[in-house]
């Protein structure tokens, strides 16, 4: 009886300590470290997009203006022709292989929505830069990704308005009906 109370009693003080610990660290106390944001700190990050786009910014872009942005900026880690690096995954190809034992996950075989592509952009591109591109450059850059991709048109003007619109090869039709706009 005492050998199962004497592994008791640590697990129990364990769990309680966690319990208290994790308590205090959600308490809106700091106690001396740091501070809170203020609401237009909050505000200046809060820049996620959803997959039915009423996030979006105002801009536009074609592939057309995309061409020459993809060329300075991401070519040298996607590779001139989209194909990818060691640095970095290719952005076209790899249609039919998701159901392959080597499925090659790019814009025009994986992503459901096109609006996540422009959200990825906007947040995480150019590495190490993230963050400096303009909402034009960013639907440009989509348009031509999205043209490289047999998606849209070279000529398609991508917006806050069309984007939630483009009907991705990889989006379920149960997914369509159910998240993006009419």
């Amino acid at each position: 009886m005492r050998s199962s109370h004497s592994r008791l009693v640590p697990a129990l003080v364990a769990v309680f300590w966690t319990a208290g610990a994790s308590a205090l660290a959600q308490t809106p106390t700091y106690r001396g470290i740091g501070r809170a944001p203020t609401d237009q700190e909050v505000r200046a990050w809060d820049i996620s997009i959803e997959v039915d786009g009423k996030e979006l910014p105002p801009g536009r872009g074609t592939a057309r203006d995309g061409a020459p942005l993809f060329a300075q900026k991401c070519a040298a880690c996607h590779g001139p022709e989209l194909q990818g690096s060691p640095l970095a995954p290719p952005l076209v190809g790899g249609k039919g292989t998701l159901t392959t034992t080597r499925p090659v996950k790019t814009i025009g075989s994986y992503w459901s929505f096109a609006t996540s592509i422009w959200d990825y952009i906007n947040r995480a591109m150019p590495r190490n830069q993230e963050g400096t591109l303009t909402a034009d450059q960013v639907y440009a850059l989509t348009a031509y990704l999205l043209f490289k991709n047999n998606v849209i048109k070279e000529d398609d003007v991508l917006d806050r308005q069309s984007l939630p619109r483009v009907k991705m090869p990889s989006l379920s039709p149960q997914l369509e009906r159910a998240l993006l706009p009419r």
